[in-house]
C-alpha cells in the first residue's frame, strides 16, 4: 500500500512549530506534498532537509516568504522535475513533480500549488492564466505516464464542497469560470482531460466532513463552515487503486487540513 498525503502548511517554519514532524512521522506515509511552504534553500539547509525519515525535495518561489512547493519521500525518485515550464509560474514555486520509473510502469507524484484570486483582480487573471496554460500540460503528460497530483487546487467544485456556496457564486475559488475548468479536468470525453477526483471517487456524497480549509475570519473552523479546495487528482488507471481517505483535523498545522489518501500500488 503506498500512503500519500497533501498538506498546505501556511508556512513550513510555522507548521514545524505546530509539530508536524511529529505528526508525520506518527502518520507514516510514504510521501507527503506540501504546498505554500514560505521558504528558501537557506531556510531548509541543516532542518528541513528531510522530515520523520523522508528525504525532501523543493520547488522554492524567487520571492521569500512566498508559496512554494514540497514533497517528502521514502522512495527513491528516478527523477525530479521542479517547474511545469511557464516562467511566470515557476518563479512562484508552484510545481514539483517526482518520477518514480520502472521498466514495467511510469508513475509521478506531483506537488503543486494554485494561484489563489481573492487578493483582487489582478491575481484572478493570473489563475485563469495559470489554469489556461496548466491544462494541457496535463493532458500531454497524461498521455505519457500515471501521476496522481496532490496540492492546494483553490477551487471548490461543486456545491457540496463548500458550506455556503450560496453565497460565494461570485468569489474567488468558486467562480462558474473556475468550477467549468475543473469539470472539464474530470471529463472522459474528447474534450476533457479525464483526471480523477479521487476524494469524490471513494466519498461522492459527503458534505460536510470533507472540507479541507476554512477562513481564519470569524469561526469559520469551529463552526465547519469550510471548503474542500485540496485535492488528489489521479490518472484514471492509478485512481482505481485508490482504497480508503482521511481527512486529518484532530491537530491544526494550517488552515488546511491534511488529506491522505492509501493506494493499492508498491514502488
Amino acid at each position: 500500500m503506498f500512503k500519500l498525503t497533501s498538506l498546505n502548511l501556511n508556512g513550513l517554519r510555522s507548521a514545524a512549530t505546530k509539530g508536524v514532524a511529529d505528526w508525520v512521522a506518527e502518520l507514516a506515509p510514504d510521501c507527503i506534498c506540501m504546498q505554500e511552504i514560505r521558504v528558501q534553500a537557506s531556510d531548509i539547509e541543516g532542518r528541513f532537509e528531510a522530515m520523520a525519515g523522508l528525504k525532501g525535495y523543493f520547488h522554492f518561489a524567487e520571492k521569500k516568504g512566498y508559496a512554494g512547493t514540497a514533497a517528502y519521500t521514502k522512495h527513491e525518485p528516478s527523477e525530479v522535475v521542479v517547474g511545469w515550464g511557464d516562467p511566470e509560474f515557476d518563479a512562484e514555486g508552484r510545481y514539483l513533480e517526482l518520477r518514480f520509473d520502472t521498466p514495467k510502469r511510469k508513475f509521478s507524484v506531483i506537488s503543486c500549488y494554485f494561484p489563489s484570486g481573492s487578493s483582487g483582480e489582478e491575481r484572478q487573471a493570473a489563475k485563469f492564466r495559470f489554469l489556461e496554460g496548466f491544462f494541457p500540460h496535463l493532458i500531454a503528460l497524461k498521455r505519457e505516464r500515471e501521476f496522481v497530483l496532490c496540492g492546494d487546487i483553490n477551487i471548490a467544485h461543486k456545491e457540496i464542497d463548500l458550506k455556503n456556496w450560496r453565497g460565494n457564486q461570485k468569489n474567488s475559488g468558486f467562480l462558474p469560470e473556475e468550477r467549468a475548468w475543473m469539470t472539464k479536468l474530470l471529463d472522459a470525453g474528447v474534450e476533457g482531460a479525464g483526471l480523477v477526483d479521487v476524494y469524490r471517487l471513494l466519498k461522492p456524497d459527503t458534505t460536510d466532513e470533507a472540507y479541507t480549509w476554512w477562513s481564519n475570519r470569524g469561526q469559520a473552523y469551529a463552526k465547519n463552515v469550510g471548503w474542500r479546495l485540496d485535492y488528489h487528482l489521479a490518472t484514471p488507471g492509478t485512481a482505481r487503486l485508490a482504497r480508503n481517505e482521511q481527512i486529518f483535523k484532530t491537530l491544526k498545522f494550517s488552515d488546511h487540513a491534511p488529506i491522505t489518501v492509501d493506494y493499492d500500488l508498491t514502488l
